[in-house]
């Protein structure tokens, strides 16, 4: 499956690049997100609950963020189990972009399915995935949105 997208975020690129770092920022923005641990520099451990049609689980994943060049673009790679609902993987490359005040965010993902969940169809994987991307950026765009007017205050 593949995804792309463009968000225009109210929010200078270094707030945007260091809020995509912030796990307590990743944990509030990603639908059904239980934690969010940062294990390195670049590495994160998450625990999500999500459902795909009839398909619920917890997944547990490993999120790794590779070909930094701050705070310009990077590759996010990421694995998730869900233990016998399946599995998950992908890569998304994400850059941000100054535009006067604001940030345009660009990014492209694949990501595959596996076990129970590729079972299901891939036509209700890929709404589901386009569903909880969409979520995060509506979340993520009201925090910036928020923070950056806090911040000028």
């Amino acid at each position: 499956m593949d995804m792309s997208g463009e968000q225009r975020i109210p929010a200078p690129q270094q707030m945007v690049w260091d809020s995509l770092y912030d796990p307590e920022v990743l944990k509030l923005c990603i639908p059904g997100c239980d934690s969010v641990e940062k294990t390195s520099e670049t590495e994160f451990t998450a625990k999500v609950v999500v459902a795909v049609g009839p398909v619920k689980a917890k997944f547990t994943g490993d999120v790794s963020l590779l070909d930094i060049d701050a705070p310009n673009s990077c590759t996010i790679s990421g694995k998730g189990n869900g233990g016998i609902a399946g599995f998950g993987k992908g890569n998304a490359k994400v850059e941000l972009t100054a535009d006067g005040n604001d940030t345009i965010l660009k990014y492209t993902a694949q990501a595959s399915v596996g076990g129970k969940l590729a079972q299901i169809g891939a036509r209700l994987v890929d709404s589901t995935a386009k569903k909880l991307a969409d979520e995060f950026f509506k979340r993520f765009v009201a925090h910036m949105t928020e923070k950056a007017a806090s911040g000028r205050a």
